[in-house]
């Protein structure tokens, strides 16, 4: 899987809100200034070609929908972020954030009470 750009990102994210649209129907989930028809019908085919959407016709139109989920391509891409940045470790990426964002207590709190769902979960599994 490729890694998108930033304009195929945002068609991606409003593709992913709405499920499927027609290009006006992209265009209109921009805010302003709102990009030319033909630059977004552009980029949609782009984004075809790369394996991400798909479409159905009706007569000379097209109607877009996402075949690649907005949960797949992000865990492809976070897992390469951990790779990259953090020597693989989960545990350095959530330190790094975790200081460099200055989390309030609250928030902290938060991040560990998923965490400790997560490991209830886990060891249910067990």
């Amino acid at each position: 899987m490729k890694e998108l750009t930033k304009a195929e990102e945002q068609i991606m994210q409003i593709l992913w809100k709405i499920n499927e649209g027609f290009v006006k129907d992209i265009i209109e989930h921009f805010k302003e200034p709102k990009p030319a028809y033909n630059t977004v019908s552009t980029i949609v085919r782009i984004l075809e070609d790369k394996g991400f959407i798909s479409h159905k016709s009706f007569g000379r139109t097209h109607q877009y929908f996402p075949i690649v989920s907005k949960k797949e391509y992000t865990k492809k891409f976070a897992n390469k972020l951990v790779q990259n940045y953090f020597s693989g470790s989960l545990k350095k990426m959530m330190s790094f954030f975790s200081e460099e964002e200055n989390l309030s207590v609250s928030e902290l709190e938060e991040l560990k009470a998923e965490m400790d769902k997560i490991i209830a979960s886990k060891k249910l599994k067990k």
